[in-house]
């Protein structure tokens, strides 16, 4: 049997090799979390509402190299050797059970950033004047509960134009589980972590009380799921000893890039996390049970690194994995792997004349209603040659946005699988001023999509006009997380944030009425954003051409139902002074270290960065409704 050496406990290899030569005391490495709750106005970010104070900063143990790692490449980007894949800290949130009651704040009850449903209250408004008038419809869509104690909907989804949203695959036979004497039972990996034969995983450190802590947790409190380095942690944030871990794992041949958990199927006994890795792997994990199941082995299907994971809306198996080398792929948790060939499809075998547009189209390489779905992938697109970054489902789960090195912003159709330049499908693709976007988050109403990059901005992107309104300047480096918060949004008002390589974390507020026309598009027709369906039909686009820079228009007297004839409609990038700059209404550098992602909670703001701080800020008191 092989057994797997002990991780080294030194800085790096060299220098406990060097210290057992020489007889030298070797060096240890801290392993274990630290919390600490720093005070003082440094720690204190005002905002027109209140202040937000920080309560805990937790630093997770960065686990020194393992003897086989290979060595960091050179950091510097212009390097010819490139470095390996890292994505900072990133976290994954949940609750066991949906807390019953509004949380005492002054805002709104809407979803969390760890759940796609909550109560369907009727929201209160952010306005800052009594003189401002707010129309606010409660929600129509009934719930039930789910054995998992949260609220889910009942029937299906509905879109923001009204029409019910299919599940994805619906339809394909080939996709439906066997059925039979276990198939209402929810199914766990096969394959133990702590008992494994694996050399993928180095080491597992498992609380020695972990069942009587589950047992006696706050259900309705957070969970969360941190990778850092070649580390992945599971927290419970609910108790004062957050630093102890329920479960550390350290893995030998790859670092967690990226991880989410699924909310339909979440228990108290049952939590399904995926983790995509720097080697192309994934990890089912279950920690309840602290079993497991690894997909896309020694990257049979693709080699490429996995950028960004998530689980596809409303299925329970099925989820979303972005690979490096710039393909989307449709994985189920239960099947097994098998070495991928492309079929041919009516897609990705139809004739594209123009090679600008076959750069931004959406190859499909097997479609989800293939009849071959006896292995994974389930569904294989190609979308750039270049890396996708970030990408994010729609609230309405109907469309998918996509963000890549490239610079482009992609909104598909995922549900039909159609190629962006079929004209039921035309999509505009907003470009960066230079670089690639890096991430990407949608308003909590599906109206408005906001992505951060390279460029050191923050661009919102409306998707009833198909067009940039704002630009948001006031980051001086990489735009690595950006997030809307949904406590502090309504139907015209929103608020959302932004963290970046400068260590700042920037607040944003945008109405309808501020995301004002520029001066060079007065002669258009103007009306309101809420005027345009959120459908997928959308006026046809004209060209513009001056001396300056080539500008795309759209006709507003046209017809929102007919059909485009253009295929995909760029936005080439013009001047600033042509577009709406939008200040932040708070900027403060709030950690030491570049940030790498940004969570609102009800009651909290939540940061981390890449040397593993997670910081946790509460929301401010002053302005609490006591009427809730």
């Amino acid at each position: 049997m092989l057994v797997v050496p002990p991780p080294s406990r030194y800085p790096t290899s060299q220098a406990g090799n060097t210290g057992a030569v020489n007889g030298q005391p070797l060096p240890y490495t801290e392993t274990t979390n630290v919390l600490s709750h720093p005070s003082g106005l440094e720690y204190q970010l005002s905002v027109g509402e209140g202040t937000y104070v920080l309560r805990d900063d937790l630093l997770l143990a960065t686990p020194p190299p393992y003897p086989s790692d290979a060595p960091l490449g050179n950091p510097n980007i212009l390097a010819t050797t490139m470095s390996p894949p890292t994505a900072g800290t990133r976290l994954s949130l949940t609750a066991v059970v949906q807390p019953q009651s509004s949380p005492r704040l002054y805002t709104h009850k809407m979803p969390t950033t760890s759940s796609i449903w909550s109560s369907a209250l009727k929201p209160h408004s952010i306005k800052e004047s009594p003189r401002e008038s707010r129309k606010s419809e409660e929600s129509s869509v009934q719930r039930v509960s789910s054995d998992a104690g949260t609220s889910q909907p009942t029937g299906n989804l509905r879109g923001i134009d009204g029409s019910a949203t299919p599940a994805f695959g619906e339809g394909n036979t080939s996709l439906i589980p066997p059925s039979g004497k276990d198939s209402l039972k929810r199914r766990k990996p096969k394959t133990n972590i702590i008992k494994r034969n694996s050399s993928f995983v180095s080491r597992v450190l498992q609380h020695d009380a972990l069942p009587k802590r589950l047992q006696e947790r706050n259900q309705e409190g957070l969970m969360v799921f941190a990778n850092i380095n070649r580390a992945f942690q599971w927290l419970d944030f609910s108790t004062s000893n957050m630093a102890d871990n329920l479960t550390k794992i350290l893995f030998s041949k790859a670092h967690a890039l990226c991880h989410d958990v699924n909310p339909l199927t979440r228990a108290p006994n049952h939590i399904d996390t995926v983790i995509g890795f720097s080697s192309g792997d994934i990890f089912w994990y279950e920690p309840t049970s602290q079993k497991y199941a690894r997909l896309n082995k020694n990257g049979i299907i693709n080699p490429s690194p996995v950028s960004d994971i998530r689980w596809i809306p409303r299925s329970e198996n099925l989820f979303l994995a972005a690979h490096m080398d710039g393909s989307l792929v449709v994985y189920d948790k239960e099947k097994e792997d098998a070495a991928f060939i492309p079929e041919e499809t009516e897609t990705s075998s139809a004739d594209t004349s123009d090679s600008s547009e076959s750069d931004f189209s959406l190859h499909v390489s097997k479609s989800v209603n293939s009849k071959n779905q006896k292995n994974n992938p389930i569904s294989c697109w190609k979308l750039s040659n270049q890396r996708i970054n970030a990408f994010s489902f729609s609230p309405d789960s109907q469309h998918l946005a996509v963000v890549s090195e490239d610079g482009s912003l992609r909104v598909i159709d995922y549900l039909k699988e159609q190629s962006v330049h079929t004209p039921e499908t035309t999509v505009v693709l907003p470009l960066s001023y230079y670089g690639g976007f890096l991430c990407v988050s949608w308003s909590p109403d599906g109206k408005y999509i906001v992505t951060g990059g390279q460029d050191d901005l923050v661009s919102i992107w409306s998707l009833a006009e198909r067009q940039i309104v704002a630009r948001c300047q006031g980051h001086q480096s990489f735009v690595t997380a950006v997030a809307f918060d949904p406590w502090r949004c309504d139907e015209r008002n929103y608020r959302f944030g932004s963290v970046g390589e400068d260590c700042r974390l920037l607040l944003w507020d945008f109405g309808v009425g501020m995301l004002r026309r520029p001066k060079t598009s007065s002669v258009r027709q103007r009306s309101s954003v809420s005027s345009y369906s959120a459908g997928l039909s959308m006026p046809t686009r004209t060209r513009t051409d001056s001396q300056a820079t080539a500008r795309y228009r759209s006709n507003s007297s046209i017809d929102l139902g007919a059909n485009s004839e253009e295929s995909v409609i760029k936005h080439p990038v013009g001047p600033r002074a042509r577009t709406a700059m939008l200040p932040p209404v708070m900027s403060k550098a709030i950690d030491p270290h570049p940030l790498s992602w940004l969570g609102f909670e009800a009651d909290c703001i939540i940061t981390s960065c890449k040397a593993g701080h997670i910081r946790t800020w509460d929301r401010p008191r002053e302005g609490t409704n006591s009427d809730l």
